[in-house]
Parts: C-alpha cells; structure tokens; sequence
C-alpha cells in the first residue's frame, strides 16, 4: 500500500492503536524549557513517578530569559524562578541542560537541529507549538500542552489522533530578494490561518527543493501558523549534508548506515494526500503582514486589501484588525514609518538569517528613528556570527548583537514592543499583544526587516538590490 512521508514516519513509530480513538506513538526526542516543563515535573512528583528515559530529552532555557547581560541573575522574579525550576528539575532527573552561559544554549528549536540532536524520520515534541520546525528533516515533530509533556516524561509515549495529510507544492525558483519567509507567508495568505487545520502538511517542489536547511526549518516552523499539526520536507543530500557535520549526529559508518534508511523517507509516487495544493514560486514577493493573524498578509507593494479581497475567513474581523493596526483600506503599505525592528526567534534567528540582514545592512547606517533589536537564536550562532565578522558589520552600520533567547518573540522577558509601536518583525505571530501590549507586529523576512531599519518604513528590499 503506498504511503505519504508522513504515513511512514507516523506508522513506524505506533505502540498501540485503540479502537476509534487515539494511536500511542513512541518518542525519540522530547525537548523541554522552562516554561511548561515545572508543571509537569510536578505532576510526576505527586503521582510518584520518574522520568522514564531521560537520555531522550534535551532541555534550555529560552524563552524567559533576558538577552542582555547573562552574567548577572536574571531580575524578573518569576522568569528566574522558571529557570532555576529547570535547573533543579533537570539536576534530579539526569537530563541534560544547556541553560544560560552553556556555549550550547539557545531558543530549543534552534539548538536541537544544530547540535544533531534532530534526526531524519524521527518522532519530537516538545511543549511549544513552533516544534514543527523539526519536520524539515523529515520528522513527525509537534507540539504538545503540560499534560502531555507530563505523559512523555513518565512514558516516552503520547496518545494523539493521526491527523489528516495535505502536500503543497511550489514549482520554479524564488526571485532574487524573495525569501522562504516569504514563500511561507505567502502559502498562508492564499489558504488562511485556518486552511491546514488538523493536517499535517508536506512541503514539496522545486523551490522546496532549492532551499537550505535553515530555510526549510522556517517554512516547517510557520506550518502551524495555518493551523497545520506540523510540517515536514522529505530528506535529500541537502539535509544529509547538514546533518553531518553536527556535534551530536551519527558518525562514520553509523552515519553512512543511517543515510540508507533516511533516503527511504519519502512520499511514494502514488501516495494519496487528503489535499494537494500548487503554487508559483514566480508570483511570490516579499511579504508583510497587516493584520493581527499570520495570513492577513500581502506583497509589500500591495495596499491593505478591503473585506470583498481578503478570503471568507478574515472578512469578519477585518475591520476589528484594521482598527487596532491603524491601517486604511487601500492604502499601500509601503513607506509606513516604523521604530522597531526585531530579528531573531526560532523562525529567522539562525546564522544565514543574521548573515542575510548584515549583508543588506553593510555599507548603511541604521535609520535614528530606528530600535532594532538582533537577537542570535543560540550561543553558537552568536559565535559564528563574530568569528565571520558580521559583528564588526553591524556595529559599523549602528546595530548591536545581543544575547540568545526568545525574545522580542513574545513578549515573556524584557524585549517589549511599546504599546501603539510597529516592529517589523522575523517571528511568527502577530496577534494582539503577541510582542507587548497594544503593540503592532508586522511579519516580514530579515531583509524586508532589513530595508526597514535602514530607512526607518516599510520598504521592499528589492529597491537595494
């Protein structure tokens, strides 16, 4: 019987099917942070329980953390009780910890696949909905609420519903000045914030195909953010080749030996999807968003579109987004003033991110009506970043590097969006308050990001170019 990526990878790993309900699914790799795992830990506790296999899991900090000044306690009386809970948690349990100073630690979506912990045709969740991430290596990987991550500890197992699958191919190549970010937020503008609900969703095609690792890790990352399950891409030379080189992967002949099975890990020809979807990748350009969901978005040369041009899902509450973006029905966009930039997250904070906006910002100078905040997704690509002299780059034009973390992402540490404030911002969600109270997130690629802190307003990139 021909089988989807997401069959294979999905099948392989059930325990137990129940009759009409859920499947138990084995675990390969749980990752944890600190904010839903002392809830859990607790939960263990009580039942008197331990943690079943603790050389699975892999825990850091990120999200609460500051990302100036990492040296000193962290001020914020419950971000370090967060922790230091995590400290203490992991301390017990013998479960390996990159917290903060670890030359390892970083947002756990980005640290998992740089260290090799993230594996072709593996199973992961962890209890953050971005772990979709992970699917760029052909992995079933989603995310999970408290009680379950409470389940996996005790178990190394989650009962979970198959979700239903959907292949979206994009043909031909990305034009210069269009990212994956862009490719991303365009699919979800054409489908909705909704349009992958309770699917998991295969990324196929040649621009697919054409991307790097870390922009794949972006399109799996923002999967959910059309209320897909998650993500995936099937393995190719590009993704062994990556895998590699990593601290933790395979070596030798055990890598050599798992290469062979990972090249099993693809959709056979005949394979039936629930839904199939194909695109353009020539009619893709850089993308923003104008609203307060992720698929109220458009081309930066675009106007905010009025209800008869949006789709049905979003006409209701145009007007409600409209109001609290401050945005007019066919207005451009473009040329709208913005004092805040952020870059960074576990969507665009990766080494190729920060190398795209040093290299549109060398020779340029920051605009003074601009904050910008550039945020490395880990410890190890803020030291590739200096070693590769991107540092000096952004320092040169007015911008600093600051510490890993979450950060300006959501708004749980010091990074805050004031109130009534655009930030063009790399993450992935810009509903109300997502980067602060009242604040306004537009979502945007590291050089649309780019472009608007070196003019200080919304402009395509491409003008530079």
């Amino acid at each position: 019987m021909s089988k989807t990526l997401f069959d294979k990878v999905w099948d392989a790993h059930i325990v137990k099917q129940v009759d009409d309900g859920p499947d138990v699914l084995y675990i390969d790799r749980h990752y944890i942070h600190e904010v839903t795992s002392p809830q859990a830990f607790a939960g263990l506790e009580k039942r008197g329980l331990t943690v079943l296999r603790p050389e699975r899991i892999v825990a850091t900090a990120d999200h609460n953390v500051p990302t100036l000044d990492q040296h000193l306690p962290i001020r914020n009386e419950l971000s370090r009780l967060q922790v230091e809970t995590l400290i203490t948690n992991c301390r017990k349990h013998g479960i390996g910890l990159y917290g903060l100073n670890h030359p390892y630690q970083g947002i756990v979506h980005v640290i998992g696949p740089e260290l090799g912990f993230t594996l072709p045709g593996l199973t992961i969740v962890c209890g953050d909905s971005h772990t979709s991430t992970h699917g760029a290596f052909g992995c079933v990987a989603f995310g999970i609420g408290t009680s379950e991550v409470e389940m996996v500890l005790a178990s190394q197992c989650i009962m979970q519903p198959k979700p239903k699958s959907m292949r979206i191919s994009i043909s031909n190549r990305l034009g210069k000045g269009v990212t994956a970010k862009d490719l991303v937020l365009y699919v979800i503008s054409k489908l909705s914030a909704g349009g992958g609900t309770g699917h998991f969703i295969e990324f196929a095609g040649e621009a697919i195909r054409a991307l790097s690792m870390e922009e794949r890790m972006t399109i799996c990352n923002m999967s959910i953010e059309m209320g897909a399950r998650g993500g995936m891409i099937a393995p190719d030379e590009t993704t062994f080749s990556y895998v590699k080189s990593r601290e933790f992967a395979p070596k030798g002949a055990e890598f050599d030996s798992a290469v062979e099975a990972w090249k099993q890990l693809k959709s056979d020809e005949d394979a039936l999807f629930g839904q199939e979807f194909t695109f353009d990748a020539s009619d893709i350009a850089p993308m923003i968003t104008y609203g307060t969901n992720p698929g109220m978005g458009i081309k930066i040369s675009s106007a905010i579109p009025d209800e008869d041009e949006v789709l049905p899902n979003d006409r209701k509450g145009l007007g409600k987004a409209l109001a609290y973006m401050n945005f007019e029905r066919g207005k451009p966009i473009a040329g709208t003033s913005v004092n805040y930039v952020f870059v960074g997250s576990c969507t665009n904070g990766r080494i190729e991110d920060i190398r795209e906006f040093a290299g549109f910002v060398k020779g340029k100078k920051k605009a003074a009506n601009v904050t910008a905040w550039i945020v490395p997704g880990s410890k190890q690509v803020e030291k590739q970043a200096e070693e590769e002299g991107l540092l000096r780059i952004l320092e040169d034009a007015g911008f600093a590097l600051r510490q890993p973390g979450c950060s300006a992402c959501l708004a749980m540490n010091d990074d805050i969006i004031p109130s009534g404030e655009y930030c063009v911002s790399t993450s992935n969600r810009n509903f109300e308050g997502r980067q602060g109270p009242g604040a306004r997130t537009l979502l945007a690629s590291p050089l649309t990001a780019a472009a608007a802190a070196v003019t200080g307003r919304i402009t395509d990139p491409r003008t530079f170019l």
